[in-house]
């Protein structure tokens, strides 16, 4: 498999103002106050105390690193991820979109935050320093967000190499990109193992609390394994249609309510936990 043809590779930088700064001298003052020793505490305060502004920012941005994990697979190189080509158009379609929101989220924070740093005078008290404060000219430019799509290296190597030093490269490259093919698939068969032993875990205790989110987030990862599979791993496909058809069909509220539902379900999820352990090598 050439792992150029099949996937992508992209990176998510994503920079903001967290709003909160260490203050030395009330570190100093509340040890002092303790008769704690100077590396006892340290005092962060937030400059933009009792504001959602800031906060919905902070918010989106959580929500879009987890979605930038949950859609791509591990590359093993200073943060960069593998975008199966399977799952471009939706994964981009979904964060521009996000992208989108963040930044009429950041132009709302930015029109407010001289009034919000007027309120936080009288909410910090003695604690307010306006040393702490960007200029509202430059808050701006603390919140930038980029996705870097670039393809995957391929084994053409265009230089002045003699034939078996590029022979020697190129069967080094494949080697490394079976293995990060691989390291990726067994990422993705372990998300789903998660999802199913949770499954089996709370379905097995009759006193267990049986969240939506549970079949939830289990349905949502089959809508999106196949987006994700790779190498197009048959097993893989066969485990996900089998959770999809077998457990996640199940109400969440039968559950709940008949313990011969419930163990029921504990009993699929151990059997499909069972068969994946097979797939995936576990002894």
């Amino acid at each position: 498999m050439q792992l150029s043809d099949r996937a992508l590779l992209v990176s998510l930088s994503i920079s903001q103002w967290t709003a909160r700064k260490l203050d030395k001298s009330a570190t100093r003052q509340v040890n002092q106050l303790n008769y704690a020793s100077d590396t006892a505490g340290r005092y962060n305060k937030s400059l933009l105390p009792a504001n959602d502004l800031l906060g919905d920012v902070h918010k989106l941005t959580s929500f879009l690193r987890h979605e930038f994990l949950r859609n791509t697979l591990p590359w093993g190189i200073d943060g960069t991820r593998i975008l199966p080509s399977a799952n471009y158009l939706s994964f981009m379609a979904d964060f521009r979109k996000a992208k989108a929101d963040w930044e009429h989220l950041v132009d709302q924070f930015v029109q407010g935050y001289p009034t919000l740093q007027q309120d936080a005078q009288r909410f910090l008290g003695n604690l307010y320093d306006p040393g702490d404060y960007p200029e509202p000219s430059a808050i701006e430019q603390k919140f930038k967000m980029d996705m870097v799509v670039l393809p995957v290296p391929s084994d053409d190597f265009r230089v002045s190499l003699g034939d078996a030093e590029v022979s020697r490269l190129q069967a080094e490259m494949q080697e490394r990109y079976d293995s990060i093919a691989k390291n990726a698939m067994a990422d993705v068969w372990s998300r789903l193992y998660e999802r199913v032993k949770l499954i089996a875990d709370r379905c097995s205790d009759p006193k267990g609390r049986i969240h939506d989110s549970m079949l939830d987030n289990a349905r949502e990862l089959c809508d999106l394994l196949p987006r994700l599979n790779l190498t197009d791993d048959p097993n893989l496909e066969a485990m996900r249609q089998e959770v999809e058809l077998q457990l996640v069909s199940v109400p969440t509220d039968a559950i709940r309510a008949d313990l011969t539902v419930r163990k029921s379900t504990a009993e699929t999820a151990e059997d499909i936990m069972a068969k994946m352990d097979a797939f995936m090598g576990v002894k």
